[in-house]
């Protein structure tokens, strides 16, 4: 059966990774891409609280009135995360860098202050009671999964062999069905991005 093509992306989310930013390398990459040559695509990269359960509601906030098959979001590592249900619950389009799949597990072992990568001043602190918000996108993601399944089509990702945060093999089951970039010699931070990022480009297919 032929699939009809996506029509263009006219809103795009962008969502940082934990302790990061919207001024990280990969976020300040797109946003200039978009600027340049998609100017008339709606873009919103806020910076995420800290609180999964806060950032949810934000994400839904931010993303209100947006069509569905005419936004796309991107997120990096927890954002990846973020990205993933917020796909689900919006049934729109999603591209995952380096996503964390298992962030109630990982994250457990970062309860306290930490500082942001992209400026040491400032700080966050990861609350114990994150765990479990986490642990409750992680069950919405559970649930909504089967009934919005993955397909090349409605999923991009990028994934580092070499990441040294996260288990490539993990990622590749998280994103399992969607078009999936391995790379074998990546990091966690994709530091070679502007290698990648018309490959993406060219999955969001963004409008002019």
């Amino acid at each position: 059966m032929h699939t009809p093509p996506r029509p263009p992306v006219s809103h795009l989310l962008y969502l940082h990774g934990f302790r990061s930013s919207p001024q990280s390398a990969k976020a300040l990459q797109v946003a200039e891409r978009v600027r340049s040559q998609h100017p008339g695509v709606v873009w919103c990269c806020p910076q995420l609280p800290p609180s999964p359960r806060e950032a949810a509601d934000l994400m839904r906030r931010l993303t209100d009135g947006w069509l569905a098959d005419r936004m796309a979001v991107i997120g990096s590592s927890l954002g990846g995360f973020y990205a993933r249900w917020l796909s689900l619950q919006r049934g729109c389009v999603a591209a995952l860098l380096n996503p964390a799949p298992f962030p109630q597990r990982d994250l457990a072992k970062y309860i306290g202050e930490h500082p942001v990568w992209q400026n040491p001043d400032e700080h966050i602190f990861f609350r114990a009671e994150f765990v479990d918000e986490l642990a409750a996108l992680a069950g919405d993601i559970s649930r909504l999964a089967p009934d919005r399944p993955v397909t090349p089509e409605r999923l991009f990702a990028l994934v580092s062999e070499q990441d040294e945060v996260l288990d490539w093999r993990e990622m590749m089951a998280f994103c399992a069905g969607g078009s999936i970039h391995r790379l074998p010699e990546g990091d966690h931070a994709i530091s070679d991005f502007d290698r990648h990022i018309d490959r993406l480009f060219q999955f969001l297919g963004l409008a002019a």
